[in-house]
């Protein structure tokens, strides 16, 4: 892989050359390089009364954060330390035609060895806000994760008055066990693996756990000044309620674009979403627990316990009991699609919306579970996840190097646009015949600068469930969404066209659809990983291939 790399860039340095001037032109004059180095290394930490080892960015769980601005460029020198393969992927980063940067393992880079090391060099180019980074590989994204804030360029102001501070909060999950080895032990038997012992705020349970006093994550806030909370979803599996007890937030972004700002006593975050929320020190001085708990509508079985930290105002003594904040019930459907109805863009003339109008290509993933064959596990079968009845197996080269390199035999660009057959895809549940026909590292091919839409359609194949949906390089809009079976006559006229809520990651609702646009326009592999399913085991990805043809010269 190194070697293929070396090759590539010495192939584009002639292009940099004359294309230098260009460049110069390209950043702006405030532009500043950022540089950061993330030893991975194993750090033995206590939660709920147990230590284990885990592995760690700089020893520091959670990571540490990404601080730059737009039209920044970062360099982030990854050493591997420990005795797992390990890549990093910075989430919701357009890498425009920087596809090598993006991070996951076996689609656009093979993973950093033990003892290796890998430079990820990217420009920050029209975003601002909130995003995230995690390791892209087995299950080890439970502790490798951490913040990206993008400021915006020097003298630009927020769209929304300016906070006397920030706070980054970071949800995640904990596992008394070693996660690869519960993500082992559950592939083995073919079942799903064990859900965590308990949600985190940055790191930390709260003092509803056993042996967690000292393990509770608290912010200090000053009465009257107002803040702003970058929230990031980092568990594997869980859409989150998120409250702070007698506080109302404004949303004013998600997904680093803003938002036209609404106020809600509770927000929803799905599996790698962010949100950013305005929160206004304004009550009685005294101590407040902020809380996450899961919502689940489906008759699945989750981690159901709620973390807590604390709201502080400053000079209050850390004697007084907080008061905890009524939270949705785990499943309140309705409260999950009355918030998502409220994500609107701002759709301002600074900050337009650009949505597709007309349509090149049209999409229709149908997703579901089954069962396949498999002797070894404990009823004979193993659960598994597809997309249109296809159940992605993962590559042993890289994906957009076999691509690139024109590498035989490492995927089919055959992937179906919509299932080979029809059916009442959330009638009652569906139990037999299970098994997927179609395995295999698949994708999809997209011209460049085409305009996609994408009905993403949950099944009743086994059970219905919520699913979280991830473009890597790319922001789309959300132009639908609905409960029941997608109408391709009627519910295209239901379409918000004006101003859709832009994001990178969105939630397909249980028992329901959601219709997403966008514009083909950053030549690579397009990944796309569905983050729930990390619990089915099995690879439940699909790819496209953008197309682009400059020069007679591939750009990616």
């Amino acid at each position: 892989m190194a070697y293929h790399m070396m090759s590539f860039r010495s192939h584009i340095s002639l292009l940099i050359i004359l294309f230098g001037f260009l460049g110069l032109i390209s950043f702006p004059v405030e532009a500043a390089i950022k540089k950061y180095q993330f030893d991975i290394q194993m750090k033995n930490v206590s939660r709920l009364c147990h230590a284990k080892p885990i592995v760690t960015v700089n020893g520091r769980f959670p990571g540490p954060t990404i601080y730059a601005r737009e039209g920044d460029r970062v360099q982030i020198n990854v050493t591997n330390h420990v005795n797992y393969n390990l890549s990093i992927h910075w989430h919701g980063l357009k890498q425009y035609r920087n596809g090598w940067a993006d991070g996951p393992a076996y689609i656009t880079q093979c993973p950093i060895q033990t003892g290796g090391s890998y430079t990820y060099d990217f420009n920050v180019t029209g975003q601002r806000g909130t995003l995230w980074w995690h390791a892209h590989i087995l299950w080890l994204r439970a502790t490798v994760y951490g913040a990206i804030v993008i400021m915006p360029k020097q003298g630009t102001p927020f769209p929304f008055p300016q906070p006397a501070g920030e706070f980054e909060i970071l949800l995640g999950e904990w596992w008394h066990k070693d996660v690869e080895e519960v993500e082992k032990q559950g592939n083995q038997m073919g079942l799903p693996p064990n859900m965590s012992d308990a949600h985190t705020i940055n790191g930390k349970p709260g003092p509803l756990f056993p042996c967690s006093e000292k393990h509770t994550y608290a912010m200090e806030v000053e009465k009257g000044k107002t803040y702003l909370l970058r929230i990031i979803n980092a568990a594997l599996n869980d859409e989150l309620f998120f409250a702070i007890s007698g506080h109302n937030m404004t949303v004013v972004e998600v997904d680093a674009v803003y938002t036209k700002p609404f106020t809600t006593q509770s927000i929803l975050i799905g599996p790698g979403q962010t949100t950013n929320v305005l929160v206004k020190a304004n009550k009685i001085a005294s101590r407040y627990f902020i809380a996450t708990r899961t919502f689940m509508d489906a008759p699945l079985s989750v981690d159901n316990k709620t973390a807590t930290a604390i709201f502080q105002y400053k000079g209050v003594s850390n004697t007084i009991i907080p008061s905890f904040p009524l939270l949705p019930f785990a499943n309140d459907t309705n409260f999950a699609l009355n918030y998502s109805k409220k994500l609107k863009s701002l759709n301002s003339a600074k900050y337009p919306v650009n949505v597709p109008l007309k349509v090149d290509r049209n999409l229709f993933f149908t997703i579901g579970l089954g069962m396949n064959s498999c002797p070894t596990c404990i009823n004979g079968t193993r659960l598994v996840a597809s997309l249109n009845n296809v159940t992605f197996v993962m590559p042993k080269t890289a994906l957009l190097q076999a691509h690139h390199f024109n590498i035989k035999g490492v995927f089919r660009t055959d992937f179906p646009d919509k299932p080979s057959t029809p059916f009442n895809y959330t009638g009652a549940p569906l139990t037999a015949n299970l098994g997927t026909s179609i395995t295999g590292t698949r994708v999809s091919k997209i011209a460049f600068n085409s305009t996609v839409e994408i009905v993403l359609q949950d099944t009743n194949l086994l059970t219905v469930e919520s699913h979280p949906f991830h473009l890597h390089g790319y922001n789309f809009f959300v132009v639908g969404t609905g409960i029941g079976n997608f109408d391709p006559a009627k519910d295209p006229a239901k379409y918000n066209l004006v101003d859709p809520m832009e994001r990178n990651t969105v939630g397909v609702p249980t028992g329901g659809w959601t219709a997403i646009r966008f514009r083909a326009d950053n030549p690579g592999i397009v990944y796309r990983p569905h983050f729930k399913n990390v619990k089915i085991i099995c690879e439940f990805f699909y790819q496209f291939v953008i197309l682009a043809k400059i020069a007679n010269y591939k750009t990616f």
